[in-house]
Order: C-alpha cells, then structure tokens, then sequence
C-alpha cells in the first residue's frame, strides 16, 4: 500500500492518523526517554486553537494514580471538584475554592462526580460534604503540539506561520512541532519556508511493507526551542487549561475519530498500514475523511440487520466490531504505559 492510499494529496487525515500511531510507539522523535508514558490524541484544544496531534508526556506514577479516577475524561467542572476535594468531610463550599461562577454549578458538578465515584459525598445537617476518594496526581510533566502537513510548500508555511507563532508566545504547549512527508532531498523543502526557529520540523516516510518498526521513519530535520515559561508553575490558569486538555487527551486518544465518522456504514473498513490501521471506504475505493464519513455522504449505506445476528452480536454488527476493537486499543495502550493496573498483552497491533 502506496502513502497515497492513506493520504491522497491535500488531504492530511490519514497522513495524521500515522503519525499519531508513529508518536505513541515511539515518542520521543530523538529516542530519548526519561521514563515518561505518553498519551497521544488528535483535533484537541481551546476556544481559540485547535491542534493535530497532542502528545501528553506522562509521570508513569502519577498516570497510574490518574486512573484511579476512572477512564472517562474529568471536564473543567468535575476538575475543580476533584483536585480540591478534601481527605476529610467537609462542606463542599469551605472545602472548595470560589469558582468565579453560581455555587449552584458547583453543586451539580459535585453530584456527577459522586455519581461517577470520583469524590464522596453526603448529607449532614442539610448540608452536602464531600471527601476526596484519593489525592489528585500529579500525572501530566509536558504536553507537546504537532501541526500535521503533509505537503509543507511556501503556502501551506505561510497559512500556519502566524497559527505557529501564537503557539510559541502563548506557549501553553512546552513544544511545538510541524511533521511533514519527506521528499528525499539532500535539503528538505520544509527548512526553506517560513516557519518560526523555535518551531521543530519533523520529516516522515512511510512503508507499509517494511518490517516492525521501520514502517515508520521519523527525521529530526531542526530542533525545537523548550517554550515552558519561567513562571509556568505559578501560572494556575496555564496549569488548569493543560490539565484539561490532558484529560480530554485521556478520555478520547487519536483513535476516537469512530466517534465523528460511520463505521455502521456497510462500506466502511479498517485497512492495515505498517503498525497502523487506517479507515479505508470500499464504496469510493479508497481513504475518506472524517468530513467525508458521515451521514449526508451519498454512498452511505446501513449495516443490513442481517450482519447483526450472522455470528456477531445481537446487539451491534461489524461496524459495533471495529468501534469496540478501536476501544480496545486504547485500553490496552493506558495498560502498557503503566502495567500494574492494566493488562500486559498485545490485543493486536494497531
């Protein structure tokens, strides 16, 4: 399978779904390690930017710890009940900081993190008390952000040179990085085009056909500046925002693109390339877009019912496989990066 059966020209979907896969088995790009577990996720950010692909670099210890608080991802609301919660009972309001908003708020997040088992609660003399289940870790040591172009030329450089230059200044991310399809040239192209210096440019080549891990090949082609700045562990609005971008990274990973597409589609499959699996549509033959693999698409068609009871479960047909196969991925990665609490094996490579 040729690279553009996954990413045909212009389109960087499939090319960022590999590299998502390249950044989870084999981060960080210099084959250096501190003992960091990574978690890796797509299409993440604020209100005011979105990036590709997120790479959370993890304290082992403390993404153990994490997990201790369930798989799902604690929004802003259930963070703010989580990390304050005290080890003894407590009225939640002299328990918790004043949030800026309605207590009323703070009340309902406090029922839905006791109904997620994330805190504990009660009633006493009329009054709600909440008790922490276990401390709040420490778990996220840096969060890097990778800008996905697989075709870097002078347009495409000057579109995300100013997107690039707020990620610098803003510096919510302690890295940035542009990954790029190398060309094979003596001076890739993407040196030559107007990228901020603090800006690091990774140069890719794939081959599905190549054993293991040579699949994917990853070139430091410059080096990024560390933009973590001086008074980042003072900074509580920082530190909130990338916790809560960490844990939307925890809950979802890069595989959830299922969530946004049609894997009920009886068109809809999933293709191996190198270590990666890729979406692949049957009915345009070829690789779809997240935009493409919906509902209003002219091919779409449903699963037949009969898919449903022919050997696979009552309750779901292939494209319910693929959802929980993708699921199950994920599951099996968080049980890697930290072993004693996850499972050990390989369900399948993907």
């Amino acid at each position: 399978m040729r690279p553009s059966d996954v990413y045909p020209e212009g389109a960087e979907f499939g090319f960022e779904l590999l590299v998502c896969r390249w950044a989870e088995a084999a981060w960080p790009p210099d084959g250096g390690s501190d003992g960091d577990a990574v978690i890796v996720a797509r299409q993440l950010g604020t209100k005011r930017r979105r990036w590709d692909t997120i790479v959370v670099e993890c304290d082992p210890a403390g993404l153990a710890a994490r997990a201790r608080f369930g798989d799902r991802e604690l929004d802003s609301d259930l963070l703010h009940v989580v990390r304050h919660a005290p080890a003894e009972w407590a009225w939640y309001r002299d328990a918790l900081p004043h949030p800026g908003y309605p207590w009323r708020y703070v009340r309902a997040a406090v029922h839905r993190a006791a109904g997620r088992g994330v805190v504990e609660k009660r009633r006493r003399n009329n009054r709600i008390e909440i008790r922490r289940v276990a401390p709040y870790p420490d778990w996220v040591r840096r969060i890097v952000a990778v800008e996905n172009k697989p075709d870097l030329d002078a347009s495409a450089a000057r579109a995300l040179s100013d997107q690039l230059a707020r990620d610098v200044d803003t510096a919510l991310a302690d890295e940035v990085w542009v990954a790029t399809a190398a060309t094979g040239g003596r001076v890739e192209p993407a040196l030559l085009e107007d990228v901020p210096v603090e800006v690091g440019i990774l140069a890719f080549a794939f081959d599905a056909d190549a054993p293991g891990d040579a699949w994917a090949d990853a070139t430091v082609e410059w080096h990024p500046s560390d933009v973590t700045p001086a008074d980042a562990e003072s900074d509580e609005e920082r530190t909130t925002t990338r916790l809560e971008l960490a844990e939307r990274a925890y809950g979802a990973g890069w595989r959830s693109y299922h969530d946004t597409m049609r894997p009920d589609c009886r068109h809809f499959e999933l293709r191996r390339y190198g270590r990666a699996l890729v979406p692949h549509c049957a009915a345009k033959g070829g690789p779809q877009t997240a935009a493409e693999c919906a509902g209003s698409c002219p091919d779409f068609e449903p699963e037949p019912p009969v898919w449903r009871t022919g050997g696979w479960p009552v309750e779901g047909g292939p494209g319910k496989g693929i959802q929980s196969l993708l699921r199950d991925r994920r599951e099996w990665v968080r049980g890697r990066e930290y072993p004693e609490t996850g499972a050990d094996a390989d369900p399948g490579e993907n």
